[in-house]
């Protein structure tokens, strides 16, 4: 108790504390790398890095060797490579949108070709500037989201005068089921990108996500493309994550108080106290990324104690059933953990129905962020507000 609250006061009285570990961030990544030796290992940073904040995660693992990173749009590759070093590559995985051929050109950034649009806009601008323009080419193996078809990839390899201009660093796909090592659609996916990759000869191949790592040296080619396990998420559904966690979240209560048996609790009254119910309200709600599907069916955590959701999550609130705990284990501006040791990214993930990736993705901008820097004990760990 006296922990919490002091964490809690040093931290400036913020409601909610989101520690990132900088630290296993880098030593997976080292992991990940370790699994393909003779591999390239990339780092996907799409959307802020998965909300851990793109710029200083990027540069960890830019520190520890990497060399080429994913993110999903050109406004966040544009951001990025005015904070990396010209040595890093930067790939844009949905590719070119109409007019932004000039920005991608002048900044060095790479755009993934997902279509013969997309490289006609790509080789033309090649051509308009004179010099070769380097990107990616993606292939669409069976997932059917982006990538070329196999009518675009027959019409390609008859008319390779397309590609004039451009230097293909890559030709890549997308497993759709890695997580899933059974699944029969990762064999088929990769029999498909083999035979496209023919298309492409002595182009290297970039094929495998988290997942994918785990199916064996098959699937690793010249570069491994990981996103959630690096940020300690688990790579597949049928093993046990052997990721370090990367995220704790800790947040602060509020209120408590005692309710006579029969009250109605939050929201549309969804809860009803069965007898004497002690409370804490606890301040974070839906707009901080915590799912209102977790509404009767979550938990936050006190010193290895379940404490349920009771009733709706609010916009900025949670109500929990504290009653297990002792009599005044928690008052106001102790923290309780969403997630951390006693609750994985996973498991709150299943209790709202949903995935670690949409968990980690939409932790919310007001938590007080604290950074442990590689080596560093979580004392000394750097805080921000916001951090961008």
């Amino acid at each position: 108790m006296d922990m919490q609250i002091s964490r809690q006061q040093t931290a400036g009285g913020a409601s909610g504390h989101l520690t990132i570990d900088l630290g296993a961030l880098r030593d997976n990544y080292l992991t990940l790398a370790a699994m393909a030796p003779a591999s390239q290992t990339a780092a996907v940073v799409k959307a802020d890095a998965y909300g851990l904040g793109a710029d200083i995660v990027s540069q960890t693992l830019f520190e520890a060797g990497c060399r080429n990173f994913f993110v999903a749009h050109i406004d966040e590759a544009l951001a990025l490579r005015l904070r990396l070093s010209a040595e890093a590559r930067i790939f844009v995985l949905n590719g070119l949108q109409p007019g932004n051929e000039t920005s991608c050109a002048a900044m060095a950034v790479t755009p993934v070709l997902n279509s013969l649009q997309q490289i006609a806009q790509w080789s033309g601008h090649a051509k308009k500037l004179g010099k070769t323009l380097t990107a990616a080419v993606q292939i669409d193996t069976g997932m059917c989201r982006l990538g070329l078809s196999p009518e675009e990839l027959e019409i390609l390899s008859a008319q390779p005068q397309l590609l004039d201009g451009i230097d293909i660093a890559f030709v890549m796909s997308h497993l759709a089921c890695a997580d899933e090592p059974d699944h029969v659609s990762n064999g088929a996916q990769l029999a498909v990108m083999r035979k496209a990759a023919t298309a492409f000869p002595e182009t290297p191949v970039c094929f495998s996500n988290s997942g994918g790592i785990f199916l064996g040296n098959d699937y690793h080619n010249a570069l491994l493309r990981p996103g959630i396990a690096l940020y300690g998420g688990a790579p597949s559904a049928a093993n046990p994550n052997p990721m370090k966690p990367v995220v704790r979240l800790d947040l602060a209560v509020i209120q408590t108080r005692t309710v006579p048996a029969g009250s109605l609790v939050g929201y549309g009254g969804s809860f009803t106290a069965s007898g004497p119910t002690r409370l804490a309200t606890i301040a974070a709600g839906y707009a901080d990324g915590l799912p209102r599907s977790l509404s009767n069916r979550g938990a936050a955590w006190c010193n290895g104690v379940r404490l349920p959701i009771a009733g709706r999550v609010s916009m900025d609130s949670i109500i929990l059933d504290i009653s297990a705990l002792p009599e005044g284990a928690l008052t106001q501006g102790s923290l309780v953990q969403m997630i951390g040791p006693d609750q994985t990214l996973e498991e709150i993930a299943e209790d709202a129905g949903t995935i670690a990736y949409e968990i980690l993705t939409g932790l919310g901008r007001r938590y007080r962020r604290s950074y442990i820097q590689p080596g560093m004990s979580p004392a000394t760990a750097s805080t921000s507000v916001n951090h961008k």
